[in-house]
């Protein structure tokens, strides 16, 4: 049936096929079927030359284009994916680290090492050592899920 159906298509059903990613790429960005719809047409496009030769068999094509995606995948990644600038703002979406070293007033006193500042308009919760309601304290550390801020005594 695999045969039936390539043989009727000939090398078009790879070039076909590599469009078809191509435009799904268009569609839903993402700059991975690119690279297979670039495998698929390098497949297509040797269809074209030697087609009729004896060993382009259908597995032999599929074979070809596997490797071929899996090769132009990693050439892809390393082309587009290799350009780890630093940011200009490393703290852009990580508030708690933003408040380190800010000073603030405990609106609630701090028993059990749990209590809670106000920070601009949030209240943020704090842990550190008991301390009354009015205190001052300084931000030394935030909580990677930035949920909660450590506190000590200015």
């Amino acid at each position: 049936m695999i045969d039936r159906i390539v043989s009727e298509l000939g090398p078009w059903n790879w070039m076909v096929l590599g469009f078809v990613l191509l435009v799904v790429e268009v569609i839903a960005p993402g700059f991975f079927m690119l690279w297979i719809g670039i495998a698929a047409l390098i497949v297509g496009a040797v269809s074209l030359l030697i087609w009729d030769a004896a060993i382009w068999t259908w597995q032999v094509q599929v074979l070809l284009f596997l490797v071929l995606s899996l090769v132009s995948a990693f050439a892809g990644k390393k082309l587009m994916g290799g350009h780890d600038q630093p940011s200009d703002q490393p703290l852009l979406n990580r508030r708690g680290a933003q408040m380190i070293g800010r000073m603030a007033t405990l609106a609630e006193p701090i028993r059990d090492g749990r209590g809670r500042i106000k920070l601009g308009d949030t209240l943020w919760r704090v842990s550190g050592p008991d301390l009354p309601a009015g205190t001052q304290v300084r931000v030394t550390a935030a909580a990677d899920t930035d949920l909660e801020l450590t506190v000590e005594r200015v």
